[in-house]
C-alpha cells in the first residue's frame, strides 16, 4: 500500500503520524512511505530520518495522494480538497464536535477511521489512551499556571506552602485524563476531588491513594458544590465518539471564586463546561465571569516529541492491519471496525449520528457492503 504522512498545518501542531521507526517497519513489509518534506520537525524529526528509514520526501499533494493518509488531528478546511472517495483516512476526528468536517467527509465518500472511536472489548480506548494521559498531566501543569495572577487567576500556589492552605483541584470524570490530572495535582500537594458517576473507577482511586483523594459521585447537586469551593477545575469526561455532556452550566461560574481556573481537555468533543470554546497555544485563555478558561484543543501539540512517540506506539499495530488488508482488516478486528467513522457516504458512527441527528448505518451492514 501507499502510505502518506502530510505535515500537521493545525496552529501550533508540532505532532507527526509516524516515527522513522515506524516507517522502517512499514517500509520492510513492503509498504510505500510518503512523508511531506519537515513534517517530523516539531518533534525532532529530521527529513534525513526518514530517508534513512526508506520514507521518499514529498511535497504536500503527494502526500495526500496515497491511498492511506495517516495524521494526528482531524483535517481543516485548507485540506477539504484533498479528501475524495476511495482514501483511507486514519486520525483523530472528533466528528460530533465538528459538523462541517463531517459533511465534507460524507461528501466526498471518503473512508474516515478515527483513533478515538478503536475500542477494545473492555472498553478501552488504546489510541486515545496516550494522548489522554498526555492531557490529563498537561491540565494540572496549565491550570497551576494559570492560576498565577499574571495569567488573571487567584494568585495561589497549587500546593501551598507550610502554614498555608493548598489550593482546591476539582476533576470531572475518573477515567484517564481525570486520573492521571489527579496524579500530577496530588504530586504537587493540591487538595483533590474527583467526581464520576462510574463507582468501580472511584473505588479504584480511592485504593491506590489511601484516601489523600476525595472521591464523589458525579450528581449535579455535588458538581455544584464542588465547583464552589474549586480553585482549579479539570473537565476530563468522555464518552466515545459523541459530544460531551454538559456538567458546568454558565449559572455555576457565578459561584465561583474570582481568579479561579477552568482546564477542559473535554473541548475537541465539545466541552463539558457551557462556557468553554476551542482556544490555541499561542492564545491558550480567556475570562467567563471572572473565571479563567483554558480551552487548548490539541494539548498534547505542546510536548510533540514525547506525544508523538507516545501515540506511534499505540496506532502503528493496527496501521500495519490497514497497509496488509485494507479495509479487510476492519472485517478481522472489530476494535479496529469500531473506528470506522465514515464509508461510502454514510455515517457509522452512533455518537457522530446523535449529535447531529443524522441517519447512521449499521456499522455491519457498512462492511458487507
Amino acid at each position: 500500500m501507499i502510505i502518506g504522512i502530510p505535515k500537521e498545518i493545525k496552529r501550533m501542531e508540532n505532532r507527526v503520524a509516524m516515527t522513522p521507526g515506524a516507517v522502517q517497519t512499514l517500509v520492510r513489509q513492503g509498504h510505500t512511505v510518503l512523508v511531506e518534506a519537515m513534517a517530523g520537525l516539531g518533534s525532532g524529526v529530521s527529513d534525513e530520518k526518514f530517508k534513512d528509514a526508506g520514507a521518499q520526501i514529498v511535497d504536500v499533494e503527494a502526500a495526500w495522494s496515497a491511498e492511506m493518509v495517516i495524521k494526528v488531528k482531524e483535517p481543516i478546511e485548507s485540506e477539504y480538497p484533498y479528501l475524495r472517495e476511495n482514501l483511507i483516512l486514519f486520525t483523530y476526528l472528533h466528528l460530533a464536535a465538528d459538523r462541517k468536517l463531517t459533511d465534507e467527509l460524507l461528501g466526498k465518500k471518503t473512508t474516515g477511521i478515527a483513533y478515538e472511536t478503536v475500542q477494545l472489548p473492555s472498553g478501552m480506548l488504546p489510541l486515545l489512551t496516550p494522548m489522554s494521559e498526555v492531557a490529563g498531566r498537561m491540565a494540572t501543569q496549565v491550570g497551576a499556571h494559570c492560576l498565577e495572577r499574571a495569567q488573571g487567576g487567584r494568585g495561589i500556589l497549587l500546593g501551598g506552602v507550610p502554614g498555608v492552605t493548598p489550593a482546591s483541584v476539582v476533576i470531572l470524570g475518573a477515567g484517564v485524563v481525570g486520573a492521571n490530572a489527579a496524579k500530577i495535582a496530588v504530586g504537587m500537594g493540591a487538595q483533590v476531588t474527583v467526581l464520576d458517576v462510574n463507582h468501580s473507577r472511584l473505588q479504584y482511586l480511592d485504593d491506590i491513594y489511601h484516601g489523600r483523594i476525595v472521591t464523589v459521585n458525579s450528581t449535579e447537586p455535588n458538581i455544584r458544590q464542588a465547583v464552589h469551593h474549586a480553585d482549579l477545575i479539570v473537565g476530563g469526561v468522555l464518552i466515545p465518539g459523541a459530544k460531551a455532556p454538559r456538567l458546568v452550566t454558565r449559572d455555576m461560574l457565578a459561584t465561583m471564586k474570582q481568579g479561579a481556573v477552568i482546564v477542559d481537555v473535554a473541548v475537541d468533543q465539545g466541552g463539558c463546561v457551557e462556557t468553554i470554546r476551542a482556544t490555541t497555544h499561542d492564545d491558550p485563555i480567556y475570562e467567563v465571569d471572572g473565571v479563567v478558561h483554558y480551552g487548548v484543543a490539541n494539548m498534547p501539540g505542546a510536548v510533540p516529541r514525547t506525544s508523538t512517540f507516545a501515540l506511534v506506539n499505540q496506532t502503528l499495530p493496527y496501521a500495519i492491519k490497514l497497509a496488509a488488508k485494507g479495509l479487510d482488516a476492519l472485517r478481522d478486528d472489530h476494535s479496529l471496525a469500531l473506528g470506522l467513522n465514515t464509508y461510502k457516504g454514510y455515517l457509522t458512527c452512533q455518537g457522530v449520528a446523535d449529535a447531529f441527528a443524522l441517519p447512521c448505518v449499521n456499522l455491519d451492514q457498512a462492511l458487507r457492503s
